[in-house]
């Protein structure tokens, strides 16, 4: 089995494990042994349990800061077009999103959950202009944050299904309805 395949692999069990069980009560020992590897074996491939936790994140880190970027770069955007954007880009990474919200103390001590804050804000400013009233603001928190959400609560549906409903309700906690 090629390399990429194995380190795919040994992600995507440790992505369920994670989920399941929680990053500190997951060692790389049981990851082996659902895997049927030895440990040395995924040492080879990953040095560490945070460096494994960190290449399973990093993905959906690298797009949401390229999208936001972009965003950025485009100017004043259509709040409903921006925030379907933002949801999907949350769909697509609903296991990941799944595991930060299930583990954002252990994701805090890697760094990853400045990020998120972060893209918050900078969109926030994309949807409500740089100096809000404090009600704006707050709108844009609940828009953003309730879209994510719903790319996990609604994880079992597609995405077509929750979409409309999600993105109608954070422009109505824009006050753009």
């Amino acid at each position: 089995m090629a390399r990429s395949d194995t380190k795919t692999r040994i992600q995507r069990v440790a992505r369920e494990l994670f989920i399941a069980q929680g990053v500190q009560q997951t060692s790389l020992q049981d990851i082996a042994d659902r895997l049927g590897i030895t440990k040395p074996a995924l040492y080879y491939h990953f040095a560490s349990r945070e460096e494994l936790v960190r290449s399973i994140v990093e993905p959906m880190m690298r797009e949401g800061e390229a999208f936001i970027a972009e965003q950025e770069a485009a100017g004043p955007a259509d709040p409903a077009e921006l925030l379907a954007a933002y949801f999907d880009l949350h769909y697509r990474h609903r296991e990941v999103v799944t595991l930060m919200i299930r583990e954002l103390p252990a994701l805090a001590d890697l760094g990853m959950v400045d990020m998120i804050f972060q893209w918050r804000e900078r969109l926030a400013v994309l949807l409500v202009g740089p100096s809000p009233a404090l009600e704006r603001q707050i709108g844009a928190t609940v828009a953003l944050g309730g879209l994510a959400d719903c790319a996990v609560q609604f994880a079992h549906l597609a995405a077509e299904e929750v979409r409309p409903a999600a993105v109608a309700s954070a422009r109505a906690a824009l006050g753009a309805a």
